[in-house]
């Protein structure tokens, strides 16, 4: 199994919407893609953190895929693709991403 993470950091105001309206759009655009991406397994998102979090993030997205191949078809899929280009990569400031094998 492979689990993905990124979290980004939004630009203040970004397409005429702050930060916050901008996480809460993410976090719906990519909860759609359930059930659109056959190798998508899970998937998480929040824009909540506690207090505790030592990094600057506005947003976090965990999926599972059963492998790297999964994981590429994910990245590659044109329903995801489209949330990156349309919306993501137009309000994010910056973008971290671990992946692994469990």
């Amino acid at each position: 199994m492979v689990r993905h993470i990124v979290w980004w950091t939004l630009k203040p105001e970004a397409e005429g919407r702050t930060a916050a309206e901008n996480a809460k759009l993410i976090k719906q655009r990519l909860e759609a893609l359930m059930g659109q991406i056959p190798s998508l397994k899970s998937l998480e998102v929040s824009y909540d953190f506690l207090p505790t979090c030592t990094m600057p993030v506005n947003v976090i997205l965990m999926t599972t895929h059963d492998d790297a191949e999964g994981l590429k078809a994910y990245a590659e899929h044109p329903a995801h693709v489209a949330v990156g280009k349309e919306l993501i990569k137009l309000v994010t400031e910056s973008r971290q991403a671990i992946d692994y094998t469990f």
